[in-house]
């Protein structure tokens, strides 16, 4: 049998490297993003129907519509622009609202959302919210959750092909599956995910600001999540760098949003 490192080495030359629009950085998914939303379809409809799903009547599920409405727009149309629509292939954009206290909310591939109840007093507003669901969906669309994985299961599957994995242990690959994507606990890799959450940010000012959204209120919105967390930090803020790093990120790559809010 080859050693686990020959037959990633193999994997790697088959996938090539791609690059994430607006950061520009060199990305590896060893993955087919096919695979992926298929997944994430199955995922999603299971957790609606674990969880109480706000109704469309409800005002919070109506504003986080119309918010992931705009901000799904906005980035398709740039993407688009840019000669990078593959990165929304086949994406049929659903947004949910979950009624629950976990200060959290997320983007599976195919731009499936769910936001938790228990974030929306800290949004407080439209542009709050903008901030979280343009992060989000920035992750979707950078296919972070695809890397993660991909990490993963060169550690857990030993190598193992997505579909043999799933074949020989199908709650092993579920798992990796929705910790990929903040959907459960973490699976250690912290470092890793910063990377990430520091380019969803950035492109997440950017969407937001295409939205019409001024990205200026971020970060006083990242103070507000700052301030809940106390012993344990919130399951959203669980990876993400430090209140000092963000600031000082979010403020450096202000100038650049700003050049594509139009009000």
């Amino acid at each position: 049998m080859f050693p686990r490192f020959v037959l990633l080495a193999a994997l790697v030359v088959a996938s090539g490297c791609s690059s994430v629009p607006i950061t520009g950085r060199s990305q590896l998914n060893l993955l087919p993003e096919s695979e992926m939303m298929g997944m994430s379809l199955t995922a999603y409809q299971e957790f609606l129907s674990q969880n109480q799903v706000l109704p469309a009547s409800d005002a919070r599920s109506a504003q986080v519509r119309r918010i992931g409405d705009r901000l799904a727009q906005a980035a398709t149309k740039y993407l688009n622009d840019v000669g990078a629509s593959e990165r929304v292939a086949g994406f049929q954009w659903e947004f949910n609202t979950v009624n629950d206290p976990t200060v959290n909310a997320w983007c599976m591939p195919g731009g499936k959302v769910v936001v938790y109840t228990g974030i929306l007093p800290v949004t407080q507003d439209d542009a709050g919210l903008a901030v979280v669901m343009g992060h989000e969906i920035a992750h979707a669309i950078a296919r972070h959750g695809n890397e993660r994985m991909s990490q993963s299961l060169a550690i857990q599957g030993a190598g193992m092909t997505l579909e043999a994995l799933t074949a020989s242990k199908p709650g092993l690959t579920r798992d990796i599956f929705l910790q990929s994507y903040g959907i459960g606990s973490q699976l250690g890799m912290l470092a890793y995910s910063r990377k990430h959450e520091t380019e969803a940010d950035k492109m997440g000012l950017v969407f937001m600001a295409m939205a019409g959204y001024d990205p200026r209120t971020a970060p006083a919105f990242w103070q507000r999540m700052a301030g809940q967390g106390g012993a344990k930090p919130p399951e959203f803020l669980s990876t993400h760098p430090s209140d000092e790093t963000r600031a000082h990120d979010l403020e450096a790559y202000m100038p650049e949003a700003l050049k594509y809010y139009k009000p």
